[in-house]
């Protein structure tokens, strides 16, 4: 029987402690994009608005290190375990992306 937390239909069933943290530090993100948005309608200065555009990006290279942690843990090491060589080219191509 195959492992439900990553399937060959790429989903992933997270616990329930996973998904509010992902949830979490999303939702932090969006709220300093809206408030970048807000800085920008409402003419702030512009080293001020690119201050709170490090903080976002930070914040959503926060989420990204926390998922692909989680990644590695669980749907990286389950497939090397089962023989699965295909998944450390998908994760190289992944890290690829993330180090642009």
């Amino acid at each position: 029987m195959e492992d439900k937390a990553c399937n060959c239909h790429k989903t992933k069933e997270r616990s329930q402690e996973e998904y509010k943290r992902l949830i979490h530090r999303l939702n932090r993100v969006e709220g300093q994009i809206r408030g970048i948005r807000g800085m920008v309608e409402k003419s702030a200065y512009c080293t001020d608005i690119l201050d709170q555009v490090a903080a976002a990006n930070a914040a959503l290279n926060a989420f990204s290190r926390e998922l692909l942690a989680e990644h590695i843990r669980t749907c990286v090491a389950r497939d090397i375990r089962a023989g699965k060589d295909e998944t450390l080219d998908e994760l190289i191509a992944t890290l690829q992306k993330l180090m642009k």
